[in-house]
Order: C-alpha cells, then sequence, then structure tokens
C-alpha cells in the first residue's frame, strides 16, 4: 500500500509557535533546522559546549547560544543534531540530568532509540522529524520557498500531542512543502542504514572503484578508465534523480539502453542480492550498531585504516589531477 504524504496544508505550525526549540550540535543538520526554525517563527536557542569550534558560525548566524544543558532548561523540544556515536555520552551527561517530564526529544535519524544508545523516560515525547537530503539542501530548497521531503515518527506520545508536534516540526523546517511521510524509527533506521552500506556509499563506491581497476588492469588508460566509471557516473545519477530510472534510459543512447538491461543483471546478480540480504540481517540484529560503536569506542582504528586505504587507491590519484582541469566543478558546492 501506497505511503500517505503529508502537505503543508495537512500540517499546522502554530502549536509550535509558542515552543522554543533547542538544537543540539550545529554541524549541517543542525545549522539547517535552527536557521529554518528561526526564520518560520519558532524560538530557537542553539546548544554548544563552552569550547565548541560551532560557537562562532551559530553567533554569526544571529541565533541564541548557550551550553548544552542551559539550552535543555530552556526548551519544549530537544533536536540532537548530534553523531551517533557521541549522542548517547552527551544525552547522558548534559542532557538527561535536566530533562523534564512533557519535554520532546527529536532526532532526525533513529539509530540512538532503535539501538538503545538513549533509553528515554517515559514522561517525555519521542520523534523523529528526518530530511531526505544534506543540511545545506534543506537550507538552501527553504531559502528558496522550496522544500526537501522528510518523513517522521512517533515512538513515545506521552503527551498526546508528539504527532501533531511533529508534522508542526517538519512544516517549520520546509519538509511538507515536498512532503511528508509517516514511517517509524526502525524502518528508517533499518532502510537508512541499509541503503547507505549496500548501494548509496559502499555499493556505489566499490562498483565504481572495481570498474576503474578492470579497465586500467586491461591496458586502458587511468585517465579514460577515471571519466567512464566515475566522472560520467553524475550525469547518470542526475537523470535517475529527476526522472526515475525508466526515465534515464529514456534519455540515454540505444547502444546504453542496450547494455544497461542486458549487462546490468549479470553484475548485480542474484549473489549480490543473497549479499544484500546478510547485510540487512546484520543491521535488523544490531550487530552492525554494535562493532561500530565498538569501533568508535576504542580508537577507530579499523575505521581510519581503511579510509586511509581508499585514499591511496590509484583512483583517487587520477581524480585529483584530473579535477583540477575542472574548476567549475567547485562552484556552488
Amino acid at each position: 500500500m501506497a505511503a500517505k504524504i503529508f502537505s503543508d496544508k495537512e500540517a499546522d505550525l502554530r502549536p509550535l509557535l509558542d515552543k522554543t526549540c533547542a538544537v543540539i550540535g550545529f554541524g549541517a543538520q543542525g545549522r539547517a533546522h535552527a536557521l529554518n526554525l528561526r526564520d518560520s517563527g519558532v524560538p530557537v536557542v542553539v546548544g554548544l559546549p563552552a569550547k565548541s569550534q560551532s560557537r562562532t558560525a551559530a553567533r554569526l548566524a544571529r541565533l541564541r547560544l548557550t551550553t548544552t544543558a542551559a539550552a535543555v532548561r530552556r526548551a519544549q523540544i530537544i533536536f540532537l543534531a548530534l553523531p551517533d556515536t557521541k549522542m548517547g555520552e552527551i544525552y547522558e551527561a548534559e542532557i538527561a540530568p535536566v530533562l523534564r517530564p512533557g519535554q520532546m526529544l527529536l532526532f532526525a535519524h533513529g539509530f540512538a532509540i532503535h539501538y538503545r544508545t538513549i533509553i528515554p523516560p517515559n514522561d517525555v515525547d519521542v520523534v523523529m522529524v528526518a530530511p531526505k537530503g544534506l543540511g545545506p539542501m534543506v537550507r538552501t530548497q527553504f531559502v528558496e520557498g522550496k522544500g526537501v521531503p522528510c518523513v517522521f515518527a512517533v515512538q513515545q506520545d506521552a503527551t498526546g500531542r508528539a504527532r501533531q508536534l511533529a508534522l508542526a516540526y517538519a512544516k517549520a523546517i520546509g519538509g511538507t512543502r515536498a512532503g511528508a511521510i509517516e514511517t517509524t524509527f526502525r524502518e528508517e533506521t533499518e532502510a537508512d542504514l541499509f541503503a547507505e552500506q549496500a548501494v548509496l556509499c559502499g555499493g556505489m563506491s566499490a562498483l565504481v572503484t572495481a570498474g576503474f581497476e578492470t579497465l586500467v588492469q586491461a591496458g586502458y588508460q587511468p585517465e579514460m578508465a577515471y571519466f567512464e566509471c566515475l566522472h560520467e557516473l553524475k550525469f547518470i545519477v542526475d537523470l535517475m534523480h529527476r526522472t526515475g530510472i525508466a526515465g534515464m534510459r529514456q534519455r540515454i543512447s540505444e547502444t546504453a539502453k542496450w547494455g544497461d538491461v542486458t549487462v546490468g543483471p549479470e553484475i548485480i546478480d542474484a549473489g549480490v542480492k543473497v549479499r544484500m540480504q546478510e547485510v540487512l540481517k546484520k543491521i535488523q540484529s544490531g550487530k552492525f550498531a554494535r562493532q561500530w560503536l565498538r569501533e568508535a569506542a576504542t580508537g577507530r582504528k579499523q575505521y581510519e585504516q581503511l579510509l586511509a586505504q581508499g585514499e591511496a587507491q590509484s583512483i583517487e590519484q587520477v581524480g585529483e589531477r584530473l579535477r583540477r582541469l575542472m574548476p567549475w566543478l567547485h562552484e556552488n558546492p
């Protein structure tokens, strides 16, 4: 059954206008949410540690700024714009001790609640409003009078108003301009992690690298391999983003289309789907979350080693040289 998409007309901003929202953290999403909330008429306070490098950016944005604990005391809604691996620790040390009944904890990703790195008390609302776009896009689309689609979920409704306020928050950051879809913390978390690992980041980067290496090992120039396997990927992804897979196929050559429909299934075959299912099972069981949290808590040695290995790959060296020939790539990032 198709999901219901909530529009601006179905979300009422008024219940949010007399409530202060504390934005804890001021990274890409934190900044976008704080500025969009303020421009929608919602009182905002940003909570940051005294030595945070983000304090300067918050001041330049002319936002009210204080410590994390003080922001929580002032607010009715607390948005945790923090990394998954640090959120639990910051919550226990600075948020939980001053949390009071009737407040709302709001998340842009379900990881901390779903994997229980944060266990809220029963007397607060727990909701999620997750834009389906990066923080800068959430802000730029809002400024242009548009919006980025979002999903929202209610994990705990202590006040009886959690769902109403979640939709109001989605409207305040511009999400309902494009449409908001109701989900659950479990569905958002598991689907998001799976997509990152199997398709968007892990699967895509591994496929691109494998294609590049196959051509180079067969004697083709690295520069040609880079252009064909990485550089031109953007053109195809942009077409898919705007028109879907079928729309993309309508806009490429007949030769490319024939190669797509006949060879694609030979690369991404039943064996790949079996391995994807194994990845999903690790996410569903919590095994991936436990491994990642343990890695983060023990110095991130494997994490840093794997990233360094990736940076040392030939495709990165070739790409860095070729991108210097295209300065327009760095315009309006």
